[in-house]
């Protein structure tokens, strides 16, 4: 069973439809099935590829994005940057992705099969500090891109501005666009973000977020002329939910004519986690979710009538390292190079090269890391590695990663191999390591576990036989990263390379 299961098997599903940091979800409907990608920052591949036949059990069947661009900038880590929200579409017989990169402008993706092969990102609107592009393509031929801004980069925020795009996608046709919502003429609002637009009944809509990941609400504007003037509704907030921030997201009309709302939940180092809300029409304007404290203004649901019969699905987590290729759950926190990993060199393991990295008490900074999504609110990994041919300072094992982390592991020192646990905290962008030896003279091979309770407080363990555990010292509270969760992820680092670690199996279990 996977370790979060939001289908019921009595016809109805509970939120989160994921409970894990899809982040910044976009999703439509080609004939009877859904799809959805997401926000992916720093780790490659990027732009996950989501496939569900009822919104509810969702598959993880790929990435659109294969390497990160420019490609030398993302040769190390560089948190929180790369791929932020994107927007995915069916047009013209193909799927489409419009993507922003905050520091370089906005990317545009095709593909004929939602599992891809994706073209090669193509730079449609460069610039810093343009987010959150959304494409209309309207019915009298013309098309449109509509956007929101980051402030760190470009100086203003809470403003949506509208392009002139050439139908195909490839170019824009003005040379400056028209700010068409501006969030700072409405009283409280505040980053106002993440558009989505559309067409209804001679309506333009953009369903937009506004009031901060965290704390905000979803907003929907409308307008007979794409240009505006546009009114202003919030159509969901938390109310009486104990979901806070519901915004940001997709609405998506069911293959039965009904509608629904994806959106996302900030739940801190469980990432931006998604759920799925019913959505209704009432006088030519959305209600998501149930009726909340307001008139026209829903709340949440917990627990809902499925949209659609499917059949129970979840994304990947556990991986025995028996095929040639790495699960579709596995990211690097950069663009891997072809000695970071092998498959094929023992069959049955994955073998990760030792990786150097500049002698630093906070090593991960700098190091790569394979890593997946935090998958529940609580499970289990178990993984074994063998430490062979190391160095003096080599280091590999298991990790949660994020500003803060914890790692337990097996670590030469002084030609001896050690068992040892770190944590590193506080951080804003560095922390300080501290390092506890649990045995001085380790086998070179061990059992690893990670205990991970709800509340997200972490235990470590090891054993020598996989049957006998002993608990490291403490606990660890588990932290986000730069736009993300934390992760859970396997290294293998020293200052120097030579060496390597054989990890035979990844198992993640309630």
């Amino acid at each position: 069973m996977p370790p979060w299961q939001p289908d019921q098997g009595d016809g109805t599903y509970r939120n989160p439809v994921l409970h894990a940091d899809y982040s910044d979800p976009d999703a439509i409907r080609v004939g009877e099935r859904y799809y959805m990608t997401a926000s992916s920052f720093n780790y490659v591949p990027g732009l996950p590829l989501l496939e569900s036949d009822d919104m509810v059990n969702w598959r993880l069947v790929g990435h659109a994005l294969p390497r990160l661009v420019p490609e030398g900038t993302f040769a190390t880590p560089q948190f929180g940057k790369g791929v932020w929200a994107p927007c995915l579409r069916w047009h013209d017989g193909k799927f489409w992705i419009f993507y922003p990169d905050p520091d370089h402008g906005v990317y545009v993706i095709t593909a004929e099969r939602f599992a891809g092969p994706w073209s090669a990102p193509h730079l449609l609107l460069p610039g810093k500090g343009i987010i959150d592009p959304t494409p209309l393509w309207d019915d009298d031929g013309n098309a449109w891109l509509l956007h929101a801004w980051a402030k760190s980069r470009a100086g203003i925020n809470n403003i949506l501005t509208l392009r002139r795009m050439a139908p195909d996608g490839r170019t824009l046709l003005d040379d400056k666009g028209r700010d068409i919502i501006d969030g700072n003429r409405l009283p409280g609002y505040r980053t106002l973000e993440g558009p989505k637009f559309y067409k209804r009944n001679g309506y333009y809509y953009v369903f937009a977020p506004a009031g901060g990941v965290a704390e905000g609400w979803q907003s929907v504007f409308r307008a007979r002329s794409i240009e505006g003037p546009y009114e202003e509704r919030i159509v969901l907030d938390q109310g009486r939910s104990a979901v806070n921030g519901p915004h940001q997201g997709a609405w998506v009309r069911a293959a039965d004519g009904k509608d629904w709302f994806l959106h996302f939940q900030d739940k801190k180092a469980y990432g931006r986690i998604v759920h799925l809300q019913p959505l209704r029409w009432a006088d030519g304007w959305p209600v998501i979710g149930t009726d909340g404290l307001a008139p026209h203004k829903g709340e949440p649901v917990a627990r809902h009538a499925k949209p659609a019969a499917g059949a129970v699905a979840a994304p990947a987590t556990s991986d025995e390292f028996s095929s040639t290729t790495l699960g579709p759950q596995w990211q690097w926190n950069a663009n891997p190079q072809p000695g970071w990993h092998s498959l094929s060199v023992h069959h049955g393991a994955l073998r990760l090269f030792t990786q150097a990295v500049p002698a630093a008490r906070d090593f991960v900074r700098g190091a790569p890391i394979l890593s997946q999504k935090v998958p529940a609110p609580a499970f289990s990994v178990r993984t074994h590695v063998a430490l062979h041919d190391a160095l003096d300072g080599d280091r590999a094992g298991l990790i949660v990663d994020g500003m803060q982390y914890a790692w337990i592991g097996l670590r030469r020192q002084a030609g001896r191999t050690q068992l040892v646990y770190a944590q590193c905290a506080p951080a804003v962008m560095r922390c300080t390591e501290a390092t506890q030896v649990l045995l001085a003279d380790a086998p070179p091979a061990m059992h690893l576990r990670l205990d991970w309770a709800d509340g997200a407080r972490v235990r470590f363990s090891y054993s020598a036989d996989g049957a006998a555990w002993t608990p490291a010292p403490g606990s660890f509270a588990a932290q986000p990263g730069r736009w993300v969760g934390a992760t859970l992820g396997l290294f293998s680092v020293g200052e120097h390379a030579g060496g390597y670690a054989d990890f035979d199996y990844f198992r993640v279990s309630r």
